[in-house]
């Protein structure tokens, strides 16, 4: 069978998994980090020692062991080398905004930060119907192909000398109506709370902060009605969700080629790390061969 490993299982009958507004699972290892499978095992050695599973996938690998709840079988003729995306960063992005914040059509987005997950809500957006889509990066060179799957316009705040909301206000009429922060950086969550319309507009988090990392802003910005929420997995059953969403790609509902920029053989997936850290292109997601 074809199969896409899941970081967030979905075992299908604890309180998370039976409530409809909830793709989580109280079986998941997303902060717990055990490395072990449900079994309280780990199928992995290294010179007699334990090697523990990563968030219930371990998938840099030519072999891997997973949980049942921690893989959907997909439709058999999906290209694998392209619907690999739909195990995270697609998915995360692009269910950020069509599942998650639920953008609505003619409504204006801004997106903060144009890795592959950013690109990804941009995407999602566009589906959605969105009427603008500012993309947000202090890299102007990410802007071509923002502009490519989506974006209306792009900003780069080091262009300007005021702070990023206020530019976004004054482009939206008081504030967009969906603010989405891609990027893990508290700062630039507070940022996008504030660019959102002060009457119901929504912010998603979808960035992930360091562990140790807190946010403070005035609770007056969300007594006007703001609402700010946050996405793991963009909000998608995992089971459930990830092969319609492969089928969505195979019905061409939307594209996923462009966000692989490099193919290497898993013998060089430090430099594929290296690549995203640099970020000198896109810092898109990677493609590892096996």
């Amino acid at each position: 069978d074809k199969v896409i490993p899941l970081f967030v299982p979905q075992c299908g009958s604890c309180r998370c998994c039976t409530n409809p507004d909830s793709n989580l699972c109280y079986k998941n290892d997303i902060g717990k980090y055990s490395g072990l499978l449900l079994d309280n095992t780990t199928r992995f050695t290294c010179k007699g020692k334990p090697v523990y599973n990563f968030i219930s996938t371990s998938t840099f690998t030519e072999y891997t062991v997973v949980d049942e709840i921690a893989v959907a079988k997909i439709h058999p003729d999906a290209p694998l080398d392209k619907v690999w995306l739909i195990g995270c960063g697609f998915s995360t992005g692009y269910g950020s905004a069509v599942k998650t914040a639920k953008v609505k059509p003619g409504s204006s987005c801004v997106v903060f930060g144009l890795g592959g997950v950013g690109l990804s809500v941009i995407i999602g957006c566009k589906v959605a119907g969105a009427a603008k889509i500012i993309a947000v990066d202090v890299n102007p060179d990410k802007f071509a192909k923002a502009k490519e799957f989506g974006a209306t316009e792009c900003i780069n705040p080091k262009d300007y000398d005021r702070p990023i909301h206020e530019v976004l206000a004054e482009m939206t009429d008081g504030g967009v109506d969906y603010a989405f922060e891609v990027i893990g950086n508290t700062g630039i969550m507070t940022s996008a709370l504030k660019s959102s319309f002060f009457c119901g507009g929504k912010t998603v988090i979808v960035g992930l902060a360091p562990s140790n990392a807190t946010m403070t802003f005035d609770p007056m910005l969300m007594l006007t009605g703001r609402i700010l929420c946050g996405a793991v997995f963009g909000g998608w059953k995992s089971k459930d969700d990830v092969p319609k969403l492969v089928e969505d790609y195979m019905n061409k509902k939307f594209e996923l080629d462009g966000l692989i920029t490099h193919k290497l053989p898993l013998e060089k997936i430090n430099e594929g790390f290296e690549l995203l850290r640099k970020g000198e292109r896109y810092a898109l997601s990677l493609k590892i061969n096996l």
